[in-house]
């Protein structure tokens, strides 16, 4: 009896062995499903977490752009005003500020130099800061200009407290719209990240950080109360020069617990309850339905309550339940299995051939051996394969199962499958998508690396450009380093001469040819760079001691020399070259482009076609011209420069019928200084039209005096240059000053008057004269204007040159051609001045000529206003006796 008992319960463990099956599969449904819905509860914080941190982001960069379009205004305003007063600024700056702004101040930086600034109080130490020369805001000035667009940076500590973020604009102004200098708007960080919600309650917490492009590392400058979490949801504003970045993160973290997890756990556990308790208790039946015969019904009656339940749950998931019996060969299905493999209604029984048969052909062999396995391992039964549907279609199916005996020992497996066919489409349309993004990246690099390319390089001559020579010059200036450096700045000669003659395509292949024979002979450890136009740039690390640049120089002067064949025309042209090497470890890169241009220009001045080596004397004239040249710009302002006065006299009478203002400079250390010593350099600095301007304002000041004293001075002659009657103002300027007809004389220079005059200065000469000012060509006859182009412009006075006149006394032939410059005169009706009338003999050698005007020393030197005032009323130039008689050949 003990012995069936113990049987009976060894045996009773068979019948649990569903109930544990069954058990095992709901834990893992329960299992999964809580991890679903933590998974969903998380990705609900991030998405709320996303949407306020984009509202906060939104925010921000509206009240960033806000404040840029309203300084944007003003910014307009001052390029159509670059001389705009204080008052004006304030008054136009006043009113951006009594809009709802952030606005800190707002600086206008006329050349990197801050001029303008509102509010003044609390900002007076802004007042000429050169951006320039600070090393904090140096970088992002001089960007604004290279980039010719705003750049936003920040934050900023201010100096004048707090942080800030600053926009720069750049200005320009002038007809051709040049860039003329920055403006700069302070915006505070505090107020703006007040109006953009960052310091009220948050609902997220958050924190800003900035950091350049360059990838350097960002500093954090905005915390919220809660900490960020770890992998925060991060956004990037872009504000120019830097980027921001905002992260954020739930209040309480991304593992906080749901409010519903609770219930959510409860309603599993009582599911599972439901489809794991009734299945024990079929256990329990079945292991007492040897002893309890009456109560076998009941138990098949509360079992098949229980498979209606767990029909139901099944079809509510849309999972179909299989099972096979290996004892006997067989596979019951139920109906959700009859649908996804197409079973259909007539075919009431189905075997292990109906599932083989319906497996696609090349998953058959791969499906079987699982499914082997596992029956002979009995460990768990999972896989994916696909089926074929009557129309050739395939749907993938994932499959799982476990294997147990029954009660008659019998092994059977059973287990669930899943139509996952949408969920394998889907996955393979993101690959798919992966793949094409991971392509259109790697054409996009490709292209990127084009742009790079092209970016660096000449694209005629496919030489590094400017911009690459940039960046070498930066690599290789750094201070300090020790190693030499080597600048050759090369221009090519007589190019501009087949440009105007050939056209711009033979230009161009001149400039190839010229590129080839720069690689042909440059080494390849140097840079070569064409930096526009005909001019390149050699750059190299080489001990200039071995390499011998000067040797290198000719060469190359060589090479380009050779006749070049160009569209059937044998072209030459030549090459200057300036040369300049780092001779101490404190010089920049920069500084050496410059030493060379200077050597460049010294060759060109040197007749071309040349070398010349930068060295002190070089420097030391550089150095003298610039310090000349800021004299000449503080003399301007200053007004330094003067009228003297040298009267001019009639030949028959020796009375004064004219004065002629000539230019001089009071320097405050030097004394007057003439004109040939500061106009070469008032030429460069395109300043020569103000001296003119200067001069013949003081001078019709002192006309007026004369008058006044009833000295009768006929006229005053003024010197002006081309650069003055390109002037579009000067006829109004002069319309403006009512002179009276025939009191003011313009002395134009003889080459450029006549053949070297465009229509545009012409048609200013008529206006001129129109005005009742007359014309007087000075230095005539040392030019080349031909006598056309005088007659074109019939001026007043013709100025013998004082070089015709010096040697009249000893030479007949000079007499012979000053006599004909005169009957030319008399012959045009123009009336004729000789300057350089050193002696009284020379006066009455050329009075007797017929010359009607007489200038120089003989009678009188160039003098103050005040000497020429006391001189005019002495009268002491009259001779008491007359002079010699000079006979006239």
């Amino acid at each position: 009896m003990n012995d069936r008992n113990a049987q009976l319960s060894f045996r009773a463990l068979g019948y649990y062995v569903p109930a544990i099956v069954v058990a095992f599969a709901v834990l893992i449904a329960v299992l999964l499903a809580d991890a679903q819905k933590r998974r969903l509860e998380e990705e609900y914080l991030r998405s709320f977490t996303t949407e306020q941190l984009g509202l906060l982001r939104s925010r921000l960069q509206g009240n960033i752009l806000g404040d840029v379009k309203l300084v944007q205004g003003l910014v307009a305003t001052v390029s159509t005003e670059p001389d705009m007063s204080p008052e004006r600024y304030a008054d136009l700056a006043g009113r951006l500020f009594r809009e709802e702004t952030q606005l800190r101040s707002v600086a206008i930086a006329p050349d990197f130099v801050v001029s303008l600034v509102y509010p003044v109080k609390g900002n007076e130490r802004s007042i000429g800061l050169d951006y320039r020369k600070n090393e904090r805001q140096r970088a992002a000035a001089l960007q604004v200009q290279e980039l010719d667009r705003m750049v936003v940076t920040g934050p900023v500590d201010l100096v004048q407290g707090g942080r800030g973020v600053i926009a720069r604009y750049p200005i320009h102004a002038g007809k051709d719209n040049g860039f003329i200098g920055i403006a700069s708007a302070v915006i505070d960080l505090d107020k703006l990240l007040e109006k953009s919600g960052f310091k009220s309650a948050l609902k997220i917490a958050v924190s800003l950080s900035s950091g350049a492009h360059d990838g350097s590392e960002n500093k954090v400058f905005f915390n919220s109360a809660a900490a960020v979490d770890a992998d925060p949801v991060v956004m990037t504003i872009d504000i120019g020069h830097e980027a921001w970045t905002l992260s954020a993160a739930p209040l309480k973290g991304w593992q906080q617990p749901s409010a519903d997890l609770g219930l959510f756990r409860g309603g599993l556990l009582a599911i599972a309850l439901i489809i794991v308790v009734p299945i024990f208790w079929a256990g329990y039946l079945m292991k007492d339905r040897h002893r309890h015969i009456l109560a076998l019904q009941d138990r098949e009656d509360r079992l098949e309550i229980v498979s209606q339940r767990l029909q139901l749950a099944l079809d509510a998931s849309r999972v179909g339940v299989w099972e096979y019996d290996t004892q006997h060969d067989t596979l019951t299905w139920d109906a959700r299995m009859r649908e996804i493999y197409n079973v259909p209604p007539k075919q009431l029984i189905c075997g292990y051939a109906d599932w083989r048969k319906a497996l696609h052909p090349d998953d058959i062999a791969e499906a079987e051996r699982v499914f082997a396995s596992a029956i002979e391992t009995e460990e768990p039964y999972i896989t994916e394969f696909r089926v074929l549907t009557p129309s050739g279609a395939a749907r993938h199916i994932r499959a799982h199962g476990m294997t147990y005996h029954a009660s008659s020992g019998a092994k059977r497996i059973v287990g669930a499958n899943w139509d996952v066919t949408e969920d394998i489409r889907l996955q393979a349309e993101l690959l798919q998508a992966k793949l094409n993004a991971e392509a259109q990246n790697r054409a996009l690099e490709d292209a990127r690396l084009v742009l790079e390319h092209n970016s660096l390089h000449d694209a005629l001559t496919r030489l590094p450009n400017r911009r690459f020579l940039d960046q070498q010059l930066a690599l290789a200036g750094a201070v300090g380093d020790g190693r030499p450096l080597t600048l050759l700045h090369i221009d090519l000669d007589r190019f501009k001469d087949i440009n105007d003659t050939l056209g711009h395509a033979a230009g161009d292949e001149v400039l190839k040819q010229a590129a080839g024979v720069l690689r042909a002979h440059v080494p390849a450890a140097d840079f070569i760079a064409r930096i526009g136009g005909d001019e390149f740039v050699l750059l190299s690390r080489r001990d200039p001691a071995e390499a011998d640049f000067s040797a290198l120089s000719a060469r190359l002067i060589e090479a380009i020399s050779e006749p070049m064949t160009i569209e059937g025309h044998d072209c030459r042209i030549g090459a200057s070259i300036g040369i300049a090497t780092r001779n101490e470890a404190e010089e920049s890169a920069e500084q050496l482009l410059v030493n060379a241009d200077i050597a460049l220009y010294e060759a060109k001045r040197r007749g071309r076609n040349r070398v010349e080596a930068f060295n002190d004397e070089l420097r030391l004239r550089t150095v003298e011209v610039k310090r000349l040249s800021d004299d000449i710009l503080r003399g301007l302002e200053r007004g330094e420069f003067h009228p003297f006065f040298q009267p001019q006299f009639d030949a028959e009478t020796l009375e004064i019928v004219g004065v002629e203002a000539l230019a001089r400079w009071n320097h405050p250390k030097r004394g007057f200084i003439a004109p040939d010593t500061f106009l070469p350099v008032a030429e460069s600095l395109n300043v020569v039209a103000r001296i003119d301007e200067a001069i013949l304002d003081q001078a019709l000041f002192q006309a007026m005096r004369w008058e006044g004293q009833g000295l009768g001075i006929p006229r005053v002659s003024v010197n002006v240059s081309c650069q003055r009657l390109r002037d579009e103002n000067l006829i109004a300027k002069l319309k403006a000053m009512n002179i009276r007809p025939g009191t003011l004389t313009f002395e134009l220079l003889e080459s450029i008057s006549f053949d070297t005059a465009d229509d545009g200065l012409k048609q200013a000469i008529e206006e001129i004269k129109a005005l009742g000012i007359d014309i007087e060509i000075d230095d005539f006859g040392t030019g080349h204007a031909s006598i056309i182009s005088l007659l074109e412009l019939s001026p007043k006075r013709l100025k013998i040159d004082r070089r015709l006149v010096q040697p009249l006394l000893e030479s007949t032939a000079q007499q012979s051609l000053v006599r004909s410059i005169i009957e030319i005169g008399k012959v045009r009706d123009i009336e004729t001045v000789a300057e350089g009338v050193e002696t009284l003999a020379h006066a009455e050698l050329l009075r007797r000529l017929g010359c009607h005007t007489l200038q120089g020393y003989a009678f009188a030197r160039p003098m103050g206003a005040e000497d020429f005032l006391v001189f005019a009323k002495a009268r002491a130039w009259m001779p008491k006796t007359k002079p010699t008689a000079v006979k006239a050949s």
